[in-house]
């Protein structure tokens, strides 16, 4: 397993598809952007659910996190079973998010991976996107890494995803 943290537009969809190509064998990729778009409409934009302030705040609720929880445990039960997968997720909780994770993930290995990004080049990969509320990259560029800890970390800021695949798998095991 290939955890990947990191802001919002700091790259790690795009590494992830670069760890793709790069590892030897085939790798499943699973990010927080599609379980966000595999829920309901009704949690899109709801306290229930997930929120996105005009800010760039991001807060979640109950039916957000019981359904992130089975999405958690499903994944892991696909690396259980043999399949090799890499996590595209954003700890808006910091050392609380990791936890949720290394509970999931207890009993295999799993390489904890920091993507950072400055703040103003995040903000401005946001901007290019179009498809982010204003302000989230900039506000989850530091927020994310808070309190976490990693086996390696690559910054996106200078490097492209691909150097930084490259970085990352030549620490799998």
């Amino acid at each position: 397993m290939i955890v990947l943290n990191g802001g919002s537009s700091s790259g790690k969809s795009g590494i992830a598809r670069c760890l793709q190509e790069v590892l030897p064998s085939p790798w499943l990729a699973f990010g927080i952007d599609d379980f966000v778009a595999a829920l309901p409409l009704s949690l899109r934009s709801s306290d229930e659910g997930i929120a996105f302030a005009p800010d760039g705040s991001v807060t979640v609720g109950p039916g957000f996190t019981a359904l992130e929880a089975a999405w958690r445990a499903g994944i892991a039960a696909t690396a259980r079973a043999g399949a090799p997968v890499v996590i595209d997720d954003v700890f808006l909780g910091g050392p609380h998010s990791q936890q949720r994770w290394r509970t999931s993930l207890t009993g295999l290995d799993v390489l904890w991976v920091g993507v950072r990004c400055e703040a103003a080049v995040a903000a401005g990969r946001e901007i290019v996107r179009g498809d982010r509320a204003r302000g989230m990259a900039e506000k989850q560029a530091e927020l994310v890494h808070e309190g976490v800890v990693y086996d390696v970390e690559v910054d996106t800021t200078h490097a492209e995803a691909l150097e930084c695949a490259r970085v990352i798998a030549g620490r799998v095991g």
